[in-house]
């Protein structure tokens, strides 16, 4: 019974051994076949284009890149008052965002100080953290029928009223490149940057 015991047992070493052989084998081919498919990815050669369409012009690239940044970065030369502003939004925001910009069809842009009005809505006044975003959103966005329609000079006189709607600055206060970053937003201190570290980090 020893003698058939061994026999079994030699005869199973010698099956896993021929098992780990193959599974061994089967990897080596699988990581070779994998480089030699990299090594001829990574040697293909990017076309310079692709046949069709052309490169843009460097007008077409500034007409799309307006984006501002929170410290004024792509501010745009110009400036606006609160007096001229109030005469554009009455032409042409009032009927999306109300009499005096509260109450709107689309969304009240100026907080409500009324008492006796219990909606809470999120405005510029209460929500938004910079000033340039104003400037930013507008141009970009507004207004909603004709989206990047209006002028510089048009989109720094609605700032200014909308800031000054919201008692963020005074009907004294000229806008522009330099003055607007300086403002700081009521709801500014209710950010908090994201700054942790150990794990994926989002900018």
């Amino acid at each position: 019974m020893n003698i058939h015991y061994f026999k079994y047992k030699l005869l199973a070493f010698v099956c896993v051994g021929i098992a780990l052989s193959a599974f061994q084998s089967a990897n080596y081919s699988e990581e070779k076949s994998t480089l030699t498919y990299q090594s001829k990815k990574d040697s293909v050669q990017t076309p310079a284009n692709f046949g069709f369409g052309r490169k843009a012009t460097q007008a077409e690239i500034d007409r799309l890149d307006i984006d501002v940044r929170p410290d004024g970065k792509g501010l745009p030369a110009g400036s606006g008052i609160v007096l001229k502003g109030k005469a554009i939004f009455e032409t042409k925001c009032v009927a999306c965002h109300g009499v005096g910009g509260i109450g709107g069809i689309n969304g009240s842009l100026v907080t409500n100080k009324n008492p006796l009005d219990k909606k809470k809505e999120k405005t510029i006044g209460n929500y938004w953290p910079y000033a340039t975003t104003v400037f930013d959103y507008v141009r970009r966005a507004m207004p909603f029928n004709a989206p990047g329609s209006l002028t510089n000079e048009e989109v720094y006189h609605l700032t200014a009223y909308l800031l000054n709607a919201n008692e963020i600055i005074d009907d004294k206060t000229v806008i522009n490149a330099q003055t607007l970053p300086k403002i700081v937003m009521p709801a500014q201190k209710l950010f908090v940057p994201d700054d942790r570290k150990g794990g994926p980090e989002i900018k």
